[in-house]
């Protein structure tokens, strides 16, 4: 024996190329011409050699599967069964090949019933794939245990791969192909006969795009031109539905997507989201889909709607790549390509049905002459069959007076009343139509225009047997709807935590209270809160650390927590250094972006240096041993007034501040004692300013109260402190009609109407505006507009 050395790796590699193109060209990838796996292709077969045709009865299923099985396809019945199923399913087909009668599952993804509950046979539109196929018009192989014969491919006259699309996932390789209207392709075929070089864009004027079974519509027609240019393409599919009162009723559902799973997926973000949906009823039945989404009273139409086509199939991304087997190699064609390659198919098997039919025709002609030769000498004829010792004999005798032998064999098996009168006017008949035959096939081999329009007269008849209305409407505006769509506008509070921490929590969860209650718990056990900001889900927020850097982010792409949550980490949403850490968090409701550090420097800089920061962020200001206290958004005509933690207060005009760029250092703000550093500022026009204080007091002082100053200054006293209240640690700016929103280090957060604090003179202790036990304090503080 032989032994072959080689090495494994290689071995390995070819044994790998010769499995993955065996599954790619057997089994998951359609073939260019007929647009069928070979395992559709066999069934097909099978059922044509069963004559299971449509106007037969049906047969079982099992009996289909088991012949196919046997004959043709031995790779296991639930595979087979499975493709024949769904060669039978109206919402997975857009022209099902396959007539079942039984359970043959359902568009909530119900299974089918096993195969020997259920029947099936042909197609009408089927029949139309397999016609002329006896007629040698494709090649023929043997069958894998070499006892019969299949077609490699099907004779088709239908554009199959274009109508009814194809989807598999072979190794390395994968083709998603969606539907065509059959009425729409057609025409395309026609005008590209006539026309051999038209573009794309021309053959786009009768194939409008892909046309599902399920209906629906496809959004915008940008991708739909991709795909038919490039045979790869993504579009966007979505539900048909409308509103009616208060209920959002869903007519039809992309293709691919399980009613049930669609339902559920609205179910479930229901809850995540707390949408205002009362109830869903699924009143579908065999005339049509029909889900049933009841809204609660007042609810935000748009914003559910947003919702659902964002986070449900509603709607669906739909990846088209026409990947197909041509001359048994894997290709992406284009939508001139596809059509191109079905009119040569129909061409090759036009030509070798003519070739077939002028050979039979020429021989039947051949006979049909030699009857009428024997005919005319009749008396003849008998006498030398009546002469002749045995057949042999008697076909020597016939070729003796001018007739073949093809000729004298038909002559001897003919009955003698085939030669009466009456049967001699049809051979007659039957000669000049051969003839008429003969030359119409001749002229189809010959004439290129007449090949042609022997297919465009066939698909003529296709369409107008088959032809249908679209399913599925283009709408060719395309409307995007981005997650900032789907969020529900609404205030919240930003909350970060001394761990660095970050949730947004909608502000309506913390309600209204008397001043110096308790307010409620706000964060987990083990987080103390050290800044929060109020803000709108539509706005953006910029985030401003203790080196001077600047980050940016969307409200709504913070993540959402409840009272007790911690949330997450901050560096999840924005990504700051491992040494910095978050000092304010500031809205972009202004023209300049207003700095102030603890030791008193100030600076302003235009906002539109932050339009377009980097995701690693930008620097914002320059320190120097100094430390950020805040930052805020002003205008030129807004003024500023500073805090500091002894109960100093300093008011200027921002305007006094010389706008600088991002990497200026700053101007004295306030002069400060030895033992005294800024806390907080505030950007006001007409506000009553509010002091708080560590310990939850706070004291409404009206602007007037403050003197206007040139910046620099020391100030004026702005709250008398003392052991009662404790250091200052916040300063608001609040109007009329609004509400002040604190919270304490163990996370306890209250909501205080304005017009509960009486306005007090400068110097005055204040208030007690939040009850605190004594290892709590007032961390901070913001105001709240009363919507």
């Amino acid at each position: 024996m032989q032994v072959l050395r080689t090495a494994f790796h290689s071995e390995l590699k070819e044994d790998y190329l010769q499995y993955s193109l065996s599954v790619i060209i057997g089994r998951a990838i359609p073939n260019a011409k007929d647009g069928l796996k070979p395992v559709q292709r066999r069934i097909l077969y099978t059922m044509y050699k069963l004559k299971n045709f449509s106007n037969q009865p049906y047969k079982k299923s099992a009996r289909i599967v088991g012949d196919t099985m046997g004959r043709l396809h031995p790779h296991g019945d639930i595979p087979i069964y499975d493709a024949l199923v769904r060669m039978a399913q109206p919402f997975s087909m857009r022209y099902c090949l396959i007539d079942g009668q039984g359970n043959f599952g359902s568009v909530d993804n119900d299974p089918p019933a096993a195969m020997r509950y259920t029947e099936a046979r042909l197609a009408k539109i089927a029949e139309e794939m397999l016609k002329d196929i006896e007629k040698q018009t494709v090649d023929m192989l043997p069958n894998f245990d070499n006892t019969t014969k299949e077609p490699i491919v099907l004779p088709t006259r239908i554009p199959n791969l274009l109508i009814n699309g194809s989807s598999g996932i072979a190794v390395g390789i994968a083709t998603n192909m969606p539907p065509h209207n059959l009425s729409e392709v057609c025409d395309a075929i026609c005008y590209l006969l006539d026309h051999p070089n038209s573009s794309i864009e021309e053959l786009m004027q009768f194939i409008k795009g892909p046309d599902f079974p399920t209906g629906g519509a496809i959004i915008g027609k940008n991708g739909i031109e991709e795909a038919y240019k490039t045979g790869k393409g993504k579009i966007i599919l979505e539900a048909k539905y409308h509103f009616d009162q208060n209920e959002l009723v869903i007519d039809e559902i992309p293709y691919t997507v399980s009613k049930a799973d669609l339902i559920q997926r609205i179910v479930e973000l229901t809850k995540q989201k707390n949408l205002d949906i009362g109830d869903i009823k699924d009143e579908s039945d065999k005339k049509g889909i029909r889900v049933v989404i009841k809204l609660k009273k007042d609810a935000d139409k748009d914003y559910i709607l947003n919702q659902l086509l964002l986070f449900t199939p509603l709607r669906i991304s739909f990846n088209i790549m026409n990947v197909c087997i041509l001359e048994n190699k894997p290709v992406v064609l284009n939508l001139k390509e596809l059509l191109d390659v079905f009119i040569q198919h129909r061409k090759d098997v036009i030509t070798r049905r003519s070739k077939f039919d002028l050979e039979n025709a020429k021989k039947r002609l051949h006979l049909v002459e030699g009857f009428l030769f024997a005919r005319e000498r009749i008396d003849e004829v008998i006498k030398l069959i009546k002469e002749a010792q045995s057949s042999e004999e008697a076909k020597k005798n016939l070729i003796s007076i001018g007739l073949d032998e093809p000729q004298a064999e038909a002559l001897l098996e003919l009955k003698l009343r085939s030669l009466t009168k009456l049967e001699i006017e049809a051979l007659k008949n039957e000669k000049q139509e051969l003839s008429k035959k003969i030359s119409e096939l001749e002229e189809i081999l010959r004439s290129e225009e007449k090949l042609k329009e022997v297919i465009k007269n066939e698909i003529l008849e296709i369409k107008k047997n088959f032809g249908d209305e679209r399913k599925t409407e283009i709408i060719e505006k395309e409307i995007e709807i981005n997650e900032e769509q789907a969020i529900k506008e609404e205030d919240v509070v930003i909350v970060l935590t001394d761990r660095d921490y970050i949730k947004r929590v909608p502000i309506s969860v913390y309600r209204s209270q008397r001043r110096g209650g308790k307010g409620i718990r706000s964060e987990a056990e083990e987080a103390i809160p050290k800044r929060i900001a109020i803000a709108n889900t539509k706005e953006k927020v910029f985030f401003f650390t203790n080196n001077g850097k600047a980050y940016y982010c969307e409200v709504y792409k913070i993540p959402e927590g409840s009272r007790y949550s911690e949330g997450r980490a901050i560096r999840n949403v924005v990504p700051i250094k491992e040494n910095e850490r978050i000092v304010d968090i500031v809205s972009e409701n202004g023209k300049y972006f207003f700095f102030v550090t603890k030791k008193g420097i100030v600076k302003r800089t235009s906002i539109e240096h932050f339009k377009n920061l980097r995701k690693s962020g930008k620097i914002a200001i320059s320190l120097k041993d100094d430390e950020l206290v805040g930052v805020k958004a002003c205008d030129e005509d807004s003024n500023i007034i500073i805090a500091t933690r002894k109960g100093m207060a300093i008011r200027f005009l921002a305007k006094d501040v010389r706008e600088m760029g991002r990497n200026a250092y700053g101007v004295r703000g306030i002069k400060l004692k030895a033992d005294d550093t800024v806390v907080d500022f505030e950007v006001v026009k007409d506000e009553a300013i509010l002091t708080v204080t560590r310990k939850g007091f706070g004291k409404l002082t009206q602007i007037n109260e403050y003197r206007l100053q040139k910046r620099g200054g020391k100030g004026v006293r702005n709250i008398r402190i003392n052991e009662k209240n404790g250091e200052v640690v916040k300063l608001v700016g609040i109007k009329e009609g609004e509400e002040v929103f604190l919270i304490n280090s163990k996370g306890i957060a209250i909501r205080i109407p304005s017009d509960q604090i009486r306005k007090t003179r400068r110097v005055a202790i204040g208030v007690r505006l939040m009850h605190l036990n004594e290892d709590e304090e007032i961390v901070d503080c913001k105001k709240v507009e009363i919507s």
